[in-house]
């Protein structure tokens, strides 16, 4: 081989590169990335329009008692698969964002839970789980107790909420009987 071919062949690839290398500047240039304000993803929650407590938290519309009397626990299964992301159920599950959910039922607000770290508006909510306090908790978790870290926007259909809190009734060693309807 001679050294003109040699200089055709060198030149070739030279000019190959110099055309990918324009080619990726007009590129850079044409399609250029607009970069967010703010890193990360917005997760959509639904926010009432106050800022205040129990008070201003929307009732549910029937009693839980009324409405575990035709709840389903295997429906409650089914809806509890939105919690499992966040949530274990199982007896002696790890925690996860949120703690594990087995044997709920008359278990402390924001206590115990295999050391789970509650936020500070949790624990200063005290008390126990009933019925009803799921209820409300379920139907608007920041609503019920501002300054939860429960990222979750709620249930607001009562049957779905009642068939998930007869499921977290079923996680126990010795189930919670029932309330008798008031109304």
């Amino acid at each position: 081989m001679d050294s003109f071919e040699l200089n055709k062949i060198i030149g070739a690839i030279l000019g190959t590169c110099i055309l990918l290398l324009v080619t990726s500047f007009a590129a850079g240039a044409i399609f250029s990335p607009k970069m967010p304000e703010k890193p990360g993803f917005e997760i959509a929650v639904k926010e009432e329009a106050g800022h205040g407590g129990p008070a201003e938290t929307a009732a549910p519309s029937e009693p839980i008692e009324k409405l575990l009397q035709t709840a389903s626990a295997e429906k409650g299964a089914a809806a509890a698969k939105k919690c499992a992301a966040c949530h274990t159920f199982e007896k002696g599950g790890p925690n996860r964002v949120g703690p594990n959910l087995y044997g709920i039922i008359n278990d402390h607000k924001g206590e115990g839970r295999g050391g789970f770290n509650f936020s500070a508006a949790m624990k200063a909510k005290g008390g126990t789980w009933t019925f009803d306090e799921l209820n409300k908790f379920l139907a608007n978790p920041k609503g019920y107790i501002p300054g939860t870290a429960m990222g979750f926007a709620g249930l607001p259909k009562d049957s779905e909420r009642a068939d998930v809190i007869d499921y977290l009734r079923t996680l126990s060693d010795n189930p919670v009987p029932l309330p008798t309807a008031s109304k």
